[in-house]
Order: structure tokens, then sequence, then C-alpha cells
């Protein structure tokens, strides 16, 4: 049994915190072949996640929230924002489920925040993400602007 409690979270979340990315992920499959891609995504406000979409292969992805807010943003193919929604257990928002070929990112909204996230596997790097070309890339100098004028854009 794999249990996750406050202690487990708090472990990730400050691995998160430390990182340079100011992300951290705490994989509970076993193997990248996995059918079923199982973990936390521990995130700091300052972490940057460029839209991407799961397709050829395609892929389901859900994300619940266990602490903190997560907001999770859908778009278009051309980059404009499809939908929203600030995941916010306080709030009732506890989770969303994003379709496969549907551009996304997630947003840390808040110090601390965790998601459980479950995504179709196999995972293969080399074809898992495909990367918004409207979007900054992750490192880019841009990057931070986009992300300061997307959360401006949705009123936060």
């Amino acid at each position: 049994m794999i249990k996750i409690d406050t202690d487990l979270i708090d472990k990730v979340s400050k691995k998160a915190k430390n990182s340079a990315r100011k992300r951290m992920n705490l994989n509970f499959h076993d193997k990248p072949e996995a059918l079923m891609q199982r973990m936390l995504n521990a995130m700091e406000p300052e972490t940057y996640i460029q839209p991407h979409k799961h397709e050829n292969p395609d892929k389901s992805e859900a994300f619940f929230c266990l602490r903190g807010k997560i907001l999770v943003v859908e778009f278009e193919e051309d980059g404009r924002v499809r939908d929203h929604i600030l995941l916010d257990a306080s709030k009732g928002n506890f989770g969303c489920e994003i379709n496969p070929r549907t551009y996304h990112c997630i947003i840390s909204m808040e110090s601390g925040s965790v998601a459980y996230e479950v995504k179709d596997g196999p995972y293969d790097p080399t074809v898992d993400k495909h990367f918004a070309t409207w979007a900054p890339a992750e490192g880019d100098s841009e990057a931070s602007a986009y992300l300061k004028n997307l959360l401006e854009n949705l009123g936060f």
C-alpha cells in the first residue's frame, strides 16, 4: 500500500522548493512502461510548465489538488484559452481531467501546492509531450512574461 499523507506531501514539497525548476514529481508507478502513470506533482509558483498536449499516442491526464491551489488551463490550437479551473479543495474544486490532444498547462498559485496526477502510459520522453509553438519554452527569457500575462488575462 502506498500511503499519501502529510509527511509524504511535505517531503516532496520540500524537494520542489529546493529544486532549480521549483517542482518535483514522486512517481508511484514502478516503471516507464506502466500503462497507468501515477505521481505526486509538487510545484511552487515560480515554476513554468510550457503548454503541451499528449497525442500520437493519445493520452488522458487527470489532476487532483491535495494541497494548495493549482490553476489548470486548456487552450485552443492557436493558443487562445479554451477553459480553466482553479483547483482548491477548500472551495470544492478538487480535480479535473484533460482529454487527449488538448493543449494545457498547470500553474502553482500557492507555495506548497501538490497535485496527484494520473496519466495514461507508457511514458516515452521522445513522444510524451508536444509543446505549443505559440508559448515560450521552459527556460526561455520570455516564459515569465508569458505566464504573468496569462494569469492577468484570466483575472489572477
